[in-house]
């Protein structure tokens, strides 16, 4: 079996072919090749939870574990197993902090590609923490994102993560206001832990990816926005329960489409689009399938 560092966790799940393997899971999926039960979440002593979140396809199976001891630091802790299906035999132990990070930038990644109507656009990422820098990291990568404006409640935190922008060759720059350049970005990124919204405003024809958010109680883009936008989502069945931008805007549900779906549509023209994702043991499970693949693992 294969531990993986962090960083060799990172090296094996490059974002564009994240990406693709998440799409190729999508389409597993739709033909019910991939099992993905809901995850299951044990309270433990002292405020402490544990959560399991499995996975598998004929070849791989996978569990993410994960504890989060809100007292201590680091709070959450987490891997990711992976095993195959027809023996149980362990392959690999990959680091879950990273996995989470990538694959859930790697489906805004994906639905950035199928959805937005203007794919090359300037980037303005609200939030400056891990997945705000996996967001960036994926966008330039996946999309050529080579301009983009970072916002945070901190200022210090927002230049930080433009200067790291800055050393990966990104025309960066933290801003202490949205609006002065909300008329010029195209593609937005919410990845706070606000639970009232932070994007109040949108401009025409911007692509809005908004992860952060992920309790029904917790909302990043303000209802009037959600309203007029194209919805789409990551799973139905998961932001159902958890996507509080849309529970709290009171959506139609039969106007939001899974990406499942939206890959096989035409790419809207024009109008907001927003895409909400609040993660799946799926992604987890394509992840496991590129590093196997990545790394040569039999």
């Amino acid at each position: 079996m294969r531990i993986l560092t962090a960083e060799e966790t990172a090296q094996a799940l490059p974002y564009p072919a994240l990406a693709r393997a998440i799409a190729g899971v999508l389409e597993a999926r739709a033909q019910d090749v991939v099992e993905a039960p809901e995850r299951l979440v044990v309270p433990l002593a002292g405020g402490a939870t544990l959560l399991l979140m499995p996975a598998a396809d004929p070849q791989i199976t996978v569990t993410k574990l994960v504890t989060v001891h809100p007292q201590e630091r680091p709070s959450v802790r987490a891997e990711v197993w992976v095993m195959r299906t027809d023996t149980g035999e362990r392959l690999a132990l990959l680091d879950g902090a990273v996995v989470t990070a990538r694959r859930t930038a790697a489906v805004s990644l994906l639905a950035a590609q199928t959805l937005a109507p203007h794919p090359t656009g300037t980037l303005l990422v609200i939030g400056a923490g891990v997945q705000a820098r996996s967001h960036l990291e994926a966008f330039q990568e996946g999309l050529g994102t080579d301009k983009v404006y970072v916002y945070s409640r901190h200022f210090e935190h927002a230049e930080a993560l433009a200067s790291y922008a800055r050393g990966r060759g990104l025309l960066a720059q933290a801003v202490r206001s949205l609006e002065p350049v909300l008329e010029e970005v195209r593609l937005i990124v919410t990845a706070t832990t606000s639970p009232t919204p932070v994007l109040r405003q949108a401009p025409p024809s911007a692509f809005i990816a908004a992860v952060g958010a992920y309790r029904p109680e917790m909302a990043e883009v303000a209802p009037e926005i959600v309203r007029q936008a194209r919805l789409y989502v990551d799973t139905l069945e998961g932001a159902r329960s958890e996507a509080g931008d849309l529970l709290q805007a009171g959506v139609d549900w039969g106007q939001v489409q899974p990406l499942e779906a939206a890959l096989h549509q035409p790419r809207p023209a024009s109008g907001t689009v927003l895409f909400k994702s609040v993660g799946h043991a799926l992604w987890d499970l394509a992840a496991a399938r590129l590093a196997v693949q990545t790394l040569g693992i039999q």
